[in-house]
């Protein structure tokens, strides 16, 4: 992130990455389209989030074109007076997103690139599983 202003409250990671299900990084798979969503993050808040990725031109021939997205969004309880929210069912559409993965609690993620800072690693060579980190959840 280059800019970022939370006037809505949404938290942003200080370090490392965003979370990879945010809509910030698949609006990069189409450019030139908006793209909406109604994220909820581990505390329950939630928010009406949209992203745009546009493509600039090229300063020199065979040098990549740079991608910038712009993303905004609002407290899910204003998401009625926001023109994206229209024919959305906002309580269906929730998608969990974490800060980032290191900070995310959620044991189930297959977007997780890496493993959670605060649990331990459960190593089994015998088991396999459809997320790429398995780790011990806290107890209490």
């Amino acid at each position: 992130m280059s800019k970022r202003f939370s006037a809505a409250g949404f938290p942003f990671a200080r370090y490392g990455g965003s979370c990879p299900r945010w809509v910030v990084h698949t609006a990069f798979a189409q450019p030139g389209s908006v793209q909406v969503q109604v994220a909820e993050l581990p505390d329950g808040a939630a928010y009406l989030c949209f992203a745009r990725a546009e493509a600039r031109s090229a300063t020199r021939w065979g040098e990549p074109r740079p991608m910038h997205v712009v993303a905004m969004g609002c407290a899910l309880a204003h998401a009625g007076e926001v023109t994206y929210a229209d024919g959305l069912d906002l309580e269906r559409a929730k998608v969990g997103i974490g800060l980032s993965c290191r900070l995310c609690e959620r044991p189930d993620c297959r977007s997780r690139a890496f493993p959670p800072l605060e649990h331990r690693l459960s190593l089994d060579p015998l088991t396999a599983g459809a997320t790429p980190y398995r780790f011990e959840t806290r107890r209490g």
